[in-house]
């Protein structure tokens, strides 16, 4: 899977006010902002999308800009949601949807995260989305299902022309800013799986082609060793992400395997 252009993609959640949000982007523009053999997604809170999206306009960056959610529907009596066509406004290409913490707290349902996807791919938002397993059910054996029946169910309808588009996320909801990460063959094995469901759910050649992050406290100490696995192609970076240092080590390893 070496072919596939890694993405290092950084989730904020919700941190960063304005002149920090400035600050920490300006900082991974001037070290990594010219970089093109990796893919480079920065996802801030919606209140900075504005005004992000015109820095790196001006800054005439590679690195592109996403937001952490946003609504089924295009417009409507939604208060307090977010639009797709808001989100373009911005100039944001990616959206993360289905993020462990959504579905826990906030109730999202597989269906609920399936119409996002398809609001995503039909208003040319690339959606990341985000599946995994709890420790509960790692332990109780049933990883395997639970990630099949989240992509089965996520990509339900999908249109193949528009599914090359797509970014799956691999977070084990038990490595999330708990410091804990699977190993890279734990983290590899659950990728081979989710790619192999990617063939039966659209079809090979797509499978191929689509970028699985790894999403489980990736830090510059185990990036390197987990993006070596063949069907890890990149990162959703959380803690990480929110330091510049950080977040621009963890690009400058992908951009060192880039092409291997």
């Amino acid at each position: 899977m070496s072919q596939i252009r890694y993405l290092i993609a950084g989730n904020w959640k919700m941190n960063k006010v304005t002149e920090e949000a400035v600050t920490l982007t300006q900082r991974i523009h001037n070290r990594i902002g010219h970089i093109t053999q990796v893919g480079i997604v920065i996802c801030p809170p919606f209140t900075v999308l504005d005004r992000l999206g015109k820095l790196l306009e001006e800054m005439n960056s590679n690195v592109q800009l996403g937001a952490q959610n946003m609504h089924t529907e295009t417009n409507g009596a939604y208060t307090g949601e977010i639009a797709a066509d808001m989100l373009r406004d911005f100039f944001c290409g990616y959206v993360i949807l289905g993020h462990s913490e959504r579905r826990q707290y906030f109730g999202e349902t597989d269906t609920f995260i399936n119409k996002k996807v398809h609001t995503a791919l039909s208003n040319k938002l690339r959606p990341i989305l985000c599946i995994g397993e709890t420790l509960d059910e790692r332990n109780a054996g049933i990883t395997t299902d639970v990630v099949e029946k989240q992509i089965e169910k996520g990509l339900t309808g999908i249109h193949l022309e528009r599914a090359e588009d797509l970014v799956i996320a691999y977070e084990p909801i038990w490595a999330i800013g708990t410091g804990k990460t699977a190993t890279p063959a734990m983290a590899q094995e659950v990728h081979a799986t989710i790619r192999e469901r990617l063939s039966k759910t659209l079809n090979e050649y797509l499978a191929s082609k689509i970028r699985i992050l790894y999403g489980g406290s990736m830090k510059p100490q185990n990036a390197s060793d987990i993006l070596d696995q063949p069907d890890i192609n990149g990162g959703l970076i959380g803690g990480a992400s929110l330091d510049s240092e950080s977040f621009c080590e963890l690009v400058e390893i992908a951009l060192s395997k880039a092409g291997h």
